[in-house]
């Protein structure tokens, strides 16, 4: 059974009036994001629906303005383009070099983060959690910890591992850092592929692993890993590595273990915050919001498939077992 809990730093504040936009007759609230993932992701599909269950109409009440980006380069062009179209609130999602463009594009619009793949507080872009400055609030997942949980899961369940690969792309290097660090402390061993740019090649970068290193692949939160979800299963099944993902949507897919917070979850929570600014609170009021509840989920499917005992121990914490 899913359960999925976050902090409602939100729940029980009085409602703001409503923005002078929303007050003038036939005026559409306008968002706008520039995002590696498509548009028809279950990332987005959330966001929007929930927007729809806010009240909010495509095309009536307000227009979402959504750009693709297939490039990293591309995310600072996407957020002008998104200026110059006027929209009321941009939403920054996964990486930094989100908001860094967000940021660039405009330091007056209020912007909704998703901080995926990052710390915003360590890096500048807020100063406080509990009453952010300037123009940005919006919600942060705590991905750094999370690294090193997921190694301490993984030799939990499998004690003798000694070694595995770790693949990385530059929108993660913190996480790679955390990563060695939290290696060291369980003895564990570390081959480090940087992906360099997409698209990626997964059996080339395996292929750069020395042998001992190859039976556990090990990925760090990147929007391109989770755009290729599928692909990555499938290598993952071809090759028959351990495998373990920060998203679950990997192992709707194929992918061997996750564990992680609800991303759908987030950018839900996120439209919640569209909403606050929409109705007058100014990003100062909104605390920044951590997830609190995270998902183990285990596809034994795979884990039968590749000939992987998953411990009890291991199964008994798991939040969703795919059979």
């Amino acid at each position: 059974m899913k359960r999925r809990e976050f902090i409602t730093l939100l729940r029980g504040a009085a409602a703001s009036p409503l923005a002078a936009y929303a007050q003038q007759v036939g005026k559409r609230l306008r968002v706008g994001t520039a995002s590696t993932q498509p548009r028809s992701s279950s990332l987005w599909t959330a966001f929007e629906k929930r927007m729809a269950e806010l009240g909010y109409q495509e095309s009536k009440s307000y227009t979402f303005e959504y750009l693709n980006v297939p490039r990293i380069e591309d995310y600072e062009s996407g957020f002008r383009q998104l200026v110059a179209r006027d929209v009321d609130i941009m939403v920054a999602s996964g990486t930094e070099i989100s908001l860094k463009s967000a940021l660039a594009s405009s330091d007056t619009k209020p912007i909704v983060m998703v901080a995926v793949d990052y710390d915003p507080l360590v890096h500048g872009y807020v100063t406080s959690l509990a009453r952010p400055t300037g123009n940005v609030t919006g919600l942060f997942l705590q991905q750094i910890e999370l690294t090193a949980k997921r190694l301490q899961l993984l030799k939990s369940a499998f004690p003798d591992m000694q070694a595995l690969t770790v693949f990385w792309d530059r929108t993660c290097f913190d996480q790679w850092e955390a990563a060695q660090g939290a290696a060291s402390t369980l003895g564990l061993g570390l081959a480090g592929v940087d992906l360099g740019v997409p698209p990626f090649d997964y059996d080339k970068a395996l292929a750069q692993a020395k042998p001992e290193y190859r039976g556990t692949v090990f990925a760090l939160a990147s929007g391109f890993f989770l755009r290729d979800r599928e692909r990555f299963a499938d290598f993952a099944l071809r090759n028959r590595p351990v495998s373990m993902f920060p998203f679950r949507e990997a192992v709707d897919v194929g992918g061997l273990l996750s564990y992680g917070a609800s991303f759908t979850g987030m950018y839900g929570r996120a439209a919640e915050y569209v909403d606050r600014l929409a109705r007058g609170a100014k990003p100062a009021d909104l605390p920044i919001e951590q997830p609190t509840k995270f998902e183990l989920v285990i596809n034994l499917k795979t884990a039968k498939a590749l000939g992987i005992a998953i411990p009890a121990n291991l199964l008994v914490q798991a939040e969703e077992v795919i059979e």
